[in-house]
């Protein structure tokens, strides 16, 4: 009997089963610290501690999307190991701030399954949900991957397409974040003037600059994650396959997007919720990447007057700047939209 694990392929995923994940991580500066080398995100809160304690976090958090891609990383080795792509998320809630040395580990619940009609992949649906050392959880996500079948005769199991909310509610928002002294938050150390009230629901702002990916960088970031998903690394298999070329982790290109976006929306400090996301098309090395977003809603959080939250859309491209908004197109996409993510995000009032 071999001891090597080959993933779990769609036929073995059954609804309700809950799946513990290995391997805990500890996340330190160092973590902090590469992750800005990649992408380089300047955000105010997340560089500094003496800015943070000034308004009243302990020290400065770990990036939102670092905590993300960490309890991800850990799911794909029992859920997405042999999966065909990532396909979206839903239901995302950042539950408590995490900081440099807390340990993480996660658990997911197989909430739906729903085999594709050429009977070669399925669609799995899975709700993850990641821990502090402590037990308690600091993010609860959905997400949907295409799984490959190892027989495309076995029997589809049960099916079921969870109803998964289309947004998080405002009232929701915001465990992660303690109260704030917003006097404190210094407009011109923080980059930016616009504060919530300075956004209006509707507009639509250019995030100017690009990022060209390069090879190296999106396979350290996706080991940074211990991410272990095939198609990312192994570029003899995937000369094969649809592409012949690996494929960009897709959180890869959601913190590309996430930086980028600080030009336009410095003060826009901390990722609530996940209401929705898409990867529309593949990004590859060499490969540069562009940021709009669109002001979907503003929310202010119930007892609280320090922040308010904005329902931010933010689509990525590739090779195409964002001056002109490229979006949907008909029934499908501009061909540049790689990404297309709604989130609540809390910006200081």
């Amino acid at each position: 009997m071999s001891k090597t694990n080959p993933g779990r392929f769609f036929e073995d995923f059954r609804l309700g089963e809950t799946i513990r994940h290995a391997t805990p991580r500890t996340v330190t500066l160092a973590d902090a610290a590469l992750y800005t080398g990649l992408y380089g995100s300047r955000f105010a809160v997340q560089s500094s501690d003496a800015f943070a304690r000034a308004i009243g976090y302990r020290q400065s958090p770990l990036d939102d999307w670092l905590v993300f891609h960490i309890v991800f990383g850990k799911t794909v080795p029992d859920i997405s190991l042999n999966a065909v792509a990532n396909l979206g998320y839903a239901d995302g809630r950042f539950l408590k701030p995490v900081y440099p040395g807390e340990t993480l580990s996660a658990i997911s619940e197989v909430i739906g399954l729903k085999e594709s009609s050429n009977r070669q992949t399925g669609v799995v649906y899975v709700r993850s949900t990641g821990f502090d050392a402590g037990g308690e959880a600091v993010l609860s996500y959905c997400r949907w991957v295409l799984v490959r079948k190892a027989d495309a005769d076995a029997p589809p199991p049960s099916e079921r397409v969870p109803d998964l909310p289309k947004a998080v509610d405002p009232s929701a928002l915001g465990a992660a974040c303690p109260a704030l002294a917003a006097e404190a938050y210094d407009d011109v150390l923080a980059g930016s003037p616009y504060r919530w009230g300075d956004y209006a629901v509707g507009e639509r702002i250019d995030h100017v600059d690009g990022m060209t990916v390069e090879e190296a960088e999106h396979q350290l970031a996706t080991r940074l994650y211990q991410n272990t998903a095939k198609v990312h690394f192994d570029q003899h298999a995937a000369a094969a396959g649809r592409f012949g070329r690996r494929l960009i982790y897709g959180g890869h290109v959601i913190s590309l997007a996430r930086a980028l976006s600080f030009n336009g929306l410095a003060n826009a400090f901390h990722i609530a919720a996940i209401n929705g996301g898409r990867h529309v098309a593949p990004l590859f090395a060499g490969d540069t990447v562009y940021a709009w977003s669109e002001v979907l809603a503003k929310a202010e959080l119930p007892g609280r007057t320090d922040v308010g939250a904005l329902r931010l859309r933010t689509v990525a491209t590739k090779n195409q700047p964002c001056a002109a908004f490229p979006d949907k197109a008909g029934e499908g996409y501009d061909p540049s939209v790689i990404l297309d993510l709604d989130y609540w995000a809390l910006v200081v009032r």
